[in-house]
Formats: structure tokens, C-alpha cells, sequence
């Protein structure tokens, strides 16, 4: 599969379970279901990955770590916020 087929499945899942929730609950709860419904649907899911961190030729192995892998392709960051902040939004 691939990255967008993957990201189109993972934008539903969200979208599904913001509407059906909506705001207020606890990151983790979010993070629980929603990766209940990324597996329901028949995706390789991972949790609270470390990634190395790279720093003056030292590898530091839980410096960084993605909440969510999808597939080992997508990679997902969730937040529970009442507003966005700028820190908040992709640079990239």
C-alpha cells in the first residue's frame, strides 16, 4: 500500500472518530481508538516509537518519539489541544 493510500485511510479513521467524540478527551484515549480503528481496518500499526536522534556523530535512541507508525511508512503526531499554536503546524 501506499503512503496516500495510507494517509486518505488514516484521515478518515481521525475524522471518523472526532466527529463520534468530538473534543475534550485525553490524547491517550485518542491514540488508544484510533489505533483500534487503524488495525480494524487492516493496517500494521506501532506506538510510541523511538527514532535515533543524530547529534555531533552521537546516536541518542530515545531522544524522539513518534506516536503513531502506520504501515512503517506514515508517521503520526497526536494532539489534544483546545487551539492550535504556531508550534503546532507543520514547517516543512
Amino acid at each position: 500500500m501506499k503512503e496516500n493510500e495510507i494517509a486518505k485511510i488514516a484521515v478518515d479513521v481521525a475524522y471518523h472518530l472526532h466527529t463520534s467524540l468530538g473534543p475534550g478527551l485525553l490524547e491517550s484515549v485518542y491514540q488508544e481508538l484510533y489505533v483500534y480503528k487503524l488495525r480494524e481496518r487492516g493496517l500494521f500499526v506501532e506506538t510510541e516509537v523511538n527514532v535515533p536522534v543524530i547529534f555531533e556523530e552521537k546516536h541518542f535512541t530515545s531522544s524522539f518519539q513518534i506516536d503513531i507508525l502506520i504501515e512503517k511508512k506514515v508517521i503520526i503526531e497526536l494532539k489534544s489541544v483546545e487551539t492550535i499554536l504556531p508550534v503546532h503546524k507543520n514547517k516543512f
